[in-house]
């Protein structure tokens, strides 16, 4: 009795697990079938130096997103601050590296970086600050004037920074309509909108003026 009473119990609990798997897999396939898109594009600019650090991004999407958990990375380097523009997700920690041989201090005059200043540091130490704000920070070191770098703290990680030929192209976008930006130091574009549809690519293009 003890053991037909166990061998019911077990085959009802591998049916309820196999159950469960069919429906996780059903639920899997809907999201894929839904699908993503492509956004793909060019920059025009009189001169190829123009496009340097220029960076395309969606300005809003309607989904969260939950930052990652590694850390991003600024050097000072050479007395540079590497990279001179770095894109993230809202969220994100950036790790600020001195690499070289003098002290650099790493400072933000803005908002967006709650008015930072971390201090001053010598070679080989690492300082994090955390990017909770959307908007353009402006990084800067107090000890060298010359020395400025951004950080563009963006609502969604569906950007892409411009290759030297001019061309960007941002991959797995959900279904939608959207308004996608250009950021450049010196240099402006008009906003395009643009509408994403699933396994196709939309192509946009911008100019610097």
């Amino acid at each position: 009795m003890f053991t037909h009473r166990r061998t019911r119990t077990t085959t009802s609990l591998i049916l309820f697990a196999a159950l469960s798997v069919i429906a996780g897999l059903t639920t899997h396939t809907f999201a894929e079938e839904k699908g993503s898109g492509t956004i793909q594009g060019m920059v025009k600019a009189k001169k190829a130096k123009y496009l340097r650090d220029t960076l395309v991004y969606i300005e809003s999407v309607t989904n969260s997103f939950e930052p990652p958990q590694e850390h991003a990375v600024m050097d000072q380097k050479n007395m540079a601050f590497i990279p001179h523009v770095l894109p993230l997700l809202k969220g994100t920690t950036v790790d600020f590296l001195n690499s070289d041989m003098v002290q650099h201090n790493v400072y933000s005059p803005d908002a967006v970086a709650d008015n930072v200043n971390l201090g001053t540091w010598l070679k080989g130490e690492v300082r994090p600050f955390t990017f909770n704000k959307l908007g353009v920070a402006s990084m800067r070191c107090n000890v060298h004037v010359d020395m400025l770098a951004y950080v563009l703290v963006l609502q969604n990680p569906y950007f892409a920074k411009v290759n030297n030929d001019g061309n960007f192209s941002i991959t797995n976008i959900p279904e939608g309509k959207y308004v996608v930006k250009l950021w450049n130091e010196r240099y402006k574009a008009e906003d395009r909108q643009v509408e994403v549809k699933a396994n196709t690519t939309s192509t946009i293009a911008f100019e610097l003026k």
